[in-house]
C-alpha cells in the first residue's frame, strides 16, 4: 500500500495547525507529524483526494496562510525513512517498544518489538502511547480481546504478553494485516489471530475487552458493531480522536449502553475508556 505525504505550512502556526489536522481528520487522513512551520500527514494513496483539500475551510479561510504539497511515498522508501528516525518507546517505564535493531533494556516488563513498517502504530503517536498506558493497567488475564484498526498489532501484542486468553486483530488494510503477523511472530505470540477486513468480521463472536484505535468516522459508524460484540461488564477503549470530539463519541457510546468510567487527554488526541452496562 502507497501513502500520499502532505506537507504543509501554516501561519499562523495556531490554531490554524489544529484546525487542518482535524480537518484532514475528516477526509481519511490516518498519521499526523507537528512541525516546526505546521505539519505532515498521510493517508492511503486510494483514499486521497486532492480537489478535497483545496476545499478545506482552513485553506480558503483569509485569516490564514497555508501553503502545502504532496508526495507519493512508496512502501520501501517509507521503511527506509522510518529505520533512520525510529527511536524506541518507554510507556510508564513498564512497556519498551522497539525495532529489532535495537537492543533490549533491564527491567522491563513487557519488551515489544516491532518492525511497522507502513503500517502506523509504533507508540509515538499520542493515542497508540495512550492505548498502551491504558491497557496496562487494565486485567487482561483470561479475557478475549478484540484489536480493531490494529495496524502493526502493538496492542494486540502487549494482551497477549499481558496473558490474555485469545486476541483478534482486524486491519481493513492488507499491508497492516501483514505486518501485524510478522510482528507477532517476531514477538513469540501464540493465541492472536488475525484477520483482514472491516467490523463485518466481528460476527457473533464475543468479547471481554475492546480496543479501536482508528477515527472519529470509522468509530462512530462501528460503534454499534463494537457494542454488539462486547460481553455484559466488558470494557472498550476508543482512541484515534481529537478532544472536540469527545462528546460525540460520548453521546453515541451512551446511546448503545457503553458507560465512560475514564477519559486522558495528551497533546488534544483523547482516549476513552467505557463499560458496557
Amino acid at each position: 500500500m502507497n501513502y500520499i505525504e502532505f506537507c504543509a505550512k501554516i501561519v499562523p502556526l495556531e490554531p490554524g495547525r489544529e484546525i487542518l489536522i482535524a480537518e484532514l481528520s475528516e477526509l481519511g487522513f490516518e498519521s499526523f507529524v507537528e512541525t516546526d512551520e505546521g505539519i505532515e500527514a498521510y493517508i492511503q494513496n486510494t483514499e486521497f483526494n486532492p480537489e478535497a483539500i483545496k476545499l478545506l475551510g482552513v485553506v480558503n479561510n483569509p485569516e490564514f496562510q497555508v501553503h502545502y504539497s504532496t508526495q507519493l511515498i512508496e512502501e520501501q522508501n517509507w521503511n527506509e525513512t522510518w529505520e533512520k528516525s525510529f527511536n524506541p518507546i518507554n510507556v510508564e517505564n513498564r512497556c519498551y517498544v522497539r525495532a529489532p535493531f535495537h537492543d533490549k533494556i533491564d527491567n522491563i516488563e513487557f519488551d515489544v518489538i516491532i518492525d511497522p513498517k507502513m503500517s502506523f502504530g509504533t507508540g509515538h503517536h499520542e493515542t497508540t502511547y495512550l492505548m498502551l498506558k491504558h491497557l496496562m493497567q487494565m486485567d487482561l488475564v483470561s479475557k478475549n480481546m478484540l484489536d480493531m484498526g490494529c495496524g502493526t498489532g502493538v496492542l494486540a501484542i502487549l494482551a497477549k504478553m499481558k496473558n490474555a486468553q485469545q486476541v483478534v486483530a482486524i486491519d481493513i488494510d492488507e499491508w497492516a494485516y501483514n505486518n501485524t503477523v510478522e510482528n507477532v511472530n517476531n514477538n513469540n505470540c501464540n493465541g492472536i489471530i488475525v484477520k483482514l477486513g472491516g467490523a463485518e468480521l466481528i460476527g457473533d463472536l464475543k468479547f471481554d475487552t475492546i480496543v479501536a484505535n482508528i477515527n472519529r468516522n470509522i468509530l462512530l459508524k462501528d460503534m454499534p458493531d463494537y457494542a454488539n460484540a462486547m460481553a455484559k461488564g466488558g470494557e472498550i477503549l476508543l482512541s484515534g480522536f481529537f478532544s472536540s470530539d469527545t462528546n460525540t463519541l460520548v453521546d453515541a457510546a451512551g446511546h448503545l449502553g457503553l458507560k465512560l468510567v475514564d477519559s486522558e487527554t495528551k497533546n488534544d488526541w483523547t482516549l476513552l475508556h467505557l463499560i458496557k452496562e
